[in-house]
């Protein structure tokens, strides 16, 4: 690959709170030159195949992964996110925790629609389950497009900010795994645990990340839509201290507020996706030697 292939890994679809369909995120890239995306949905992977299928029409490779909140209380919001690369979709540990996670994704939707509704935002609940319909993982940015879309807010951000953001009226936290059972699930199925957005969790706090390090995480999202050249320049500097691959993606959702889609928006270099899949290839390869 040359240096000019541009890549995007964190990126979610219409199986949990993105606007785009695998099929169109593929597209999507094809139009804007990304030869390689993530798809990433929170606690499913159901995805996955239709991303692949339609990336081999296109000719866009397709990094299978997935994202787990994972509870930390060394964050802002008692929470972060991690991503698994090139995980065994198809483990049937994995897709029984994930089920549950889902499950109680629902139960938490619930939770929210009876919080709006005793500020007086009535919700009717049957647009709230057709929405339900529509996702394997229903979260807090189905209820923001709903509160902009029958004009409550004026923004998604808004609803975010005066309802649904951490500590605000209507937030109920999600179930969320420990730090360490999180990692030790991603490499059980024979992926790469990376963290997220680190800036927005820990706020590149190295001592945090050298506690996740200790655990078994693998690399840092580096490059990521909400990440500030400084931040950037820290985390690599981070991700070097401790011999950590690093990944970046948009984070994209699709459109929202009609605003642009920001996949594609970062000029991530394929570069980064060849150390990925070297790290998965050596895995492979000590696996095998095991087997011998």
């Amino acid at each position: 690959m040359l240096a000019e292939n541009y890549i995007d890994l964190h990126v979610h679809t219409t199986y949990s709170d993105g606007s785009f369909s695998p099929k169109e995120v593929v597209q999507y890239c094809k139009n804007k030159g990304i030869v390689a995306v993530g798809i990433t949905d929170h606690d499913t992977t159901d995805g996955i195949e239709e991303a692949i299928e339609e990336g081999k029409k296109q000719g866009i490779e397709v990094v299978p992964g997935v994202e787990l909140s994972v509870e930390f209380k060394d964050s802002t919001e008692s929470e972060i996110h991690i991503l698994g690369y090139y995980i065994d979709w198809h483990d049937k540990t994995l897709q029984q925790k994930l089920k549950i996670f889902r499950q109680v994704r629902q139960e938490r939707a619930y939770k929210i629609l009876a919080k709006l509704n005793s500020l007086g935002i009535k919700l009717e609940e049957d647009e709230v389950i057709k929405e339900f319909s529509s996702t394997q993982s229903i979260g807090r940015l189905h209820f923001a497009r709903i509160l902009f879309e029958k004009g409550i807010v004026s923004s998604v951000k808004e609803a975010f900010d005066l309802y649904l953001g951490y500590g605000m009226p209507a937030y109920v936290p999600k179930f969320r795994l420990q730090s360490q059972e999180a990692i030790s699930l991603i490499l059980q199925t024979g992926g790469i645990p990376i963290l997220a957005h680190p800036y927005f969790g820990i706020c590149v706090d190295t001592k945090s990340i050298k506690k996740l390090v200790n655990q078994g995480i693998k690399g840092i999202e580096v490059y990521h839509s909400k990440h500030h050249k400084n931040v950037t320049e820290e985390l690599n500097n981070i991700a070097d201290k401790y011999g950590l691959l690093i990944t970046g993606g948009s984070d994209c959702h699709g459109a929202v507020d009609g605003s642009e889609p920001l996949l594609g928006s970062l000029k991530i270099p394929y570069i980064l996706l060849e150390s990925l899949k070297k790290y998965k290839q050596q895995l492979e390869d000590f696996k095998c030697q095991i087997l011998v």
